[in-house]
C-alpha cells in the first residue's frame, strides 16, 4: 500500500486531497502549521474528520522547522510528498509579505530537501493562476511567460517552480507543478470570496465587489480540483529525449523530469454572473458596493486545461451552479443557518 505524504492536510484542498486517497486505501501522513491566518477551529475540524480514518496520521508543524519536518519524513518514508501548505492569499501578501518568504520560499526549500534525501519516486506541489501576472493572453497556457508577477505571493509561487525545475535536473526527482484557478466548495477557505459572499449576504451586510465588477475567473470546484491532483500523483514526468527536447506532453523541460500543470475549469465566468449564482443558491438578493480593482488583483482569469485531459484523460466540469449550490448547503449546515 502507497503512502503519501500531503503538507496542509488541515487546509482546504489539503483536507479533500487526503480524503480522496483515503476512500482509495492510500496510507496519508499530514503535516500542518495551524497557523491564524483564518480562524484555526475550521482547520481543527477538518482534521478531527480526517483522523476517523485509520490510514490517517498527522503532525502539526511549520514547513519552517526542518528538523520537525525531516524527523516525519525520515520515520514515515512516503512514496511521494504532496505540497499543498503555504501562506496564501494575494491581498494579504501586502499586510504581511514576510510570512509568504518564510513560508513559501524557506519551507518549500524544505520540502524539496525532504523529497531529494528520501528519494521519493514523485514530487508534486502547488503552484497558482497568479504567476500568470501582466500576461493578457487568454486563456493562460504552461508554455506562457510568467515573467511579471503582481504580488509578493505570485512571485513565491514563480520562485517555487524555478526552484523545483533546479531540484529536478540536479537530482532527477520527478516533480509536478500544478497552477490552480480560484478554487471554491464545501470546507472552504473563509477569506476567500464565495465564503465571504455568502457569509455578508445571510447576515444582511453588503459585498464589496471590486472593478466594478468587471472581472472574471476560472472558478475550479475542489473535488474536480483534487481527482485532477490524484490522477497526476500516477503520471510522475519522465527524464526528457536523448535529442534533449521535451517528451509531448509529458516534461516542459528539456533537461529535467519536470512539468508544470494547469488545473481549472477552462471555463471564463464573469464575477456578476457568479453572484448572480449565489443569489440563485440562497434564494436573495445581495447589496453591492461597487469599488475600483484592488491592487494586486487581474481583471481575468482562464485556463488552458488541455495538459492535463492529454496526460490523464480527465477535464475538470462541475457548473458554477452546481458547485454554489453545494457550497451554500455545507454552510448553512455548518454553520446551521
Amino acid at each position: 500500500m502507497r503512502k503519501v505524504l500531503i503538507t496542509g492536510t488541515a487546509g482546504f484542498i489539503g483536507f479533500h486531497l487526503a480524503q480522496l486517497l483515503l476512500a482509495e486505501g492510500v496510507r496519508v501522513v499530514g503535516y500542518d502549521g495551524m497557523t491564524p491566518y483564518y480562524d484555526p477551529a475550521l482547520k481543527r475540524r477538518r482534521h478531527q474528520i480526517l483522523l476517523q480514518s485509520p490510514g490517517f496520521r498527522c503532525e502539526e508543524g511549520m514547513l519552517e522547522d526542518m528538523d520537525r519536518l525531516q524527523s516525519l519524513c525520515e520515520a514515515e518514508q512516503p512514496d511521494m510528498i504532496v505540497h499543498l501548505a503555504a501562506q496564501a492569499g494575494v491581498r494579504y501578501s501586502l499586510e504581511n509579505p514576510r510570512a509568504y518568504v518564510d513560508a513559501n520560499l524557506t519551507g518549500t526549500f524544505n520540502v524539496m530537501e525532504c523529497a531529494r534525501m528520501l528519494g521519493v519516486g514523485h514530487l508534486l506541489m502547488a503552484s497558482t493562476s497568479s504567476v500568470y501576472g501582466a500576461n493578457t493572453e487568454l486563456p493562460f497556457r504552461e508554455t506562457d511567460k510568467t515573467d511579471h508577477p503582481l504580488t509578493l505571493y505570485a512571485a513565491t509561487k514563480k520562485a517555487n517552480e524555478a526552484m523545483a525545475h533546479s531540484y529536478a535536473h540536479l537530482w532527477k526527482l520527478p516533480t509536478t507543478m500544478f497552477r490552480f484557478f480560484t478554487v471554491y466548495g464545501p470546507w472552504g477557505r473563509p477569506d476567500m470570496a464565495l465564503f465571504r459572499f455568502v457569509r455578508a449576504a445571510l447576515e444582511g451586510e453588503a459585498i464589496t465587489v471590486y472593478n466594478h465588477g468587471r472581472m472574471a475567473r476560472d472558478f475550479t470546484y475542489v473535488t474536480d480540483l483534487v481527482r485532477g491532483i490524484r490522477l497526476l500523483l500516477d503520471q510522475p514526468p519522465a527524464l526528457p529525449g536523448a535529442g534533449g527536447e521535451p517528451i509531448p506532453g509529458d516534461s516542459l523541460s528539456p533537461v529535467a523530469p519536470f512539468r508544470v500543470v494547469n488545473i481549472g475549469n477552462s471555463t471564463r465566468v464573469p464575477l456578476m454572473e457568479f453572484i448572480a449564482e449565489i443569489e440563485r443558491a440562497l434564494g436573495q438578493d445581495i447589496r453591492k458596493d461597487f469599488t475600483e480593482m484592488h491592487k494586486g488583483d487581474v481583471p481575468e482569469t482562464w485556463a488552458d486545461c488541455a495538459l492535463l485531459e492529454r496526460l490523464t484523460g480527465y477535464r475538470p466540469q462541475t457548473t458554477v451552479r452546481e458547485g454554489v449550490g453545494r457550497f451554500v448547503e455545507w454552510y448553512r449546515d455548518y454553520h446551521q443557518v
